[in-house]
């Protein structure tokens, strides 16, 4: 009766600090940056106009933008499709290594809680083409230095191969969570059957019932890798000639160099709607997951 009474439900009024900090901090940015994708503002700027959708149509016919976008759908791909498959692997791998595991686990994980700018100068000095132990190798082989950086044609899947290292740790670690809740039952049922080799036991077993740890993975492996910004910046700085420019680097210059704010705005407007759509369907893919 008090409730009625009060015509209040007290489960609001606890509810009520965490979703105004909601609001604030996430919902209202998101606002606001919508807000100024329809608008000519640019950083410190007093006059300022609405535009429409200016801005999208700018973004619709810029060719760096159309770069980025590819240069970024490649990186992701190779980087996706690379650190989930080896993360799998190497989770198997470890996952039967016997006492071993846990050093093995520790020592994979390691590039994933590293800083990824100071693991970019590294891997920039690993693979420098004159001074770099990487090239110093190739050349006592007998074979001719490669320029990983400087070559258009090879210096982003260089930084893909970063991405992957970077990633494949804590693609390990999900995998290996999802393998300790398969039965060893399976595994005794499927060798009667005549499933006793690593392949198919890899087929028949292991990976069908990892359909929601892949589906994860899967999901969090292309949000991180369509966030790629640190080694871009450190490395390449969208070259040679454009073919590591990526959105997240289109769209640091655009806010922080040419000061384009209403237009970056669009831009991350854009990233954002991209990032919703490839996830929707991801999801929506796993709706014929086993996950049982």
């Amino acid at each position: 009766m008090r409730q009625k009474a009060d015509g209040i439900n007290p489960a609001y009024l606890f509810a009520l600090p965490a979703a105004t900090l909601l609001a604030i901090v996430v919902l209202a940015p998101i606002a606001i940056v919508i807000a100024l994708s329809f608008s000519d503002y640019s950083l410190g700027a007093t006059d300022w106009s609405l535009v429409g959708i200016r801005n999208y149509a700018n973004l619709a016919h810029d060719r760096g933008f159309l770069n980025a976008l590819s240069n970024t759908a490649l990186y992701v791909c190779v980087v996706v499709s690379v650190s989930v498959l080896l993360g799998l692997l190497l989770a198997i791998l470890v996952h039967g290594s016997g006492r071993m595991r846990r050093v093995y686990e520790v020592i994979f994980f390691l590039p994933v809680a590293s800083t990824l700018v100071a693991l970019g100068l590294v891997w920039k000095f690993m693979l420098h083409s004159r001074i770099g132990p990487v090239n110093e190798l190739i050349a006592a082989l007998g074979f001719q230095r490669v320029d990983f950086f400087n070559n258009p044609s090879i210096a982003i899947f260089a930084l893909a191969a970063i991405g992957v290292w970077h990633l494949v740790g804590f693609n390990m670690i999900l995998f290996l969570a999802g393998l300790t809740g398969i039965p060893r039952d399976l595994y005794q049922a499927a060798a009667v059957d005549g499933a006793d080799g690593f392949w198919d036991r890899l087929f028949r077993v292991t990976w069908p019932m990892l359909g929601p740890t892949t589906i994860f993975v899967t999901i969090t492996s292309t949000i991180t890798a369509f966030q790629v910004f640190d080694t871009v910046a450190v490395i390449t700085h969208g070259g040679p000639a454009g073919s590591t420019d990526v959105i997240l680097y289109q769209l640091y210059q655009a806010s922080f160099q040419y000061f384009e704010t209403g237009y970056a705005s669009a831009l991350t407007v854009v990233f954002l709607i991209i990032m919703m759509a490839i996830s929707a369907v991801q999801i929506f893919a796993a709706r014929g997951v086993h996950y049982s």
